[in-house]
């Protein structure tokens, strides 16, 4: 069965707009911070171990 565009569009935004009101602005900000410390933590470390594995060589 081919799936039409616009009932696959109706799905996704009718979707996303039951689940706005749910969402908190505390929650946001939450991810918002979590998100900014994953990746300069994943950045120290990938730093880290190059120096690791540089002075290996």
């Amino acid at each position: 069965m081919e799936a039409n565009i616009s009932l696959r569009a109706g799905t996704a935004s009718g979707t996303l707009l039951s689940i706005m009101p749910n969402i908190l602005s505390e929650d946001i900000k939450k991810t918002i911070i979590l998100a900014v410390v994953g990746a300069v933590v994943s950045f120290i470390v990938s730093l880290l171990l190059k120096r690791l594995t540089k002075n290996k060589k």
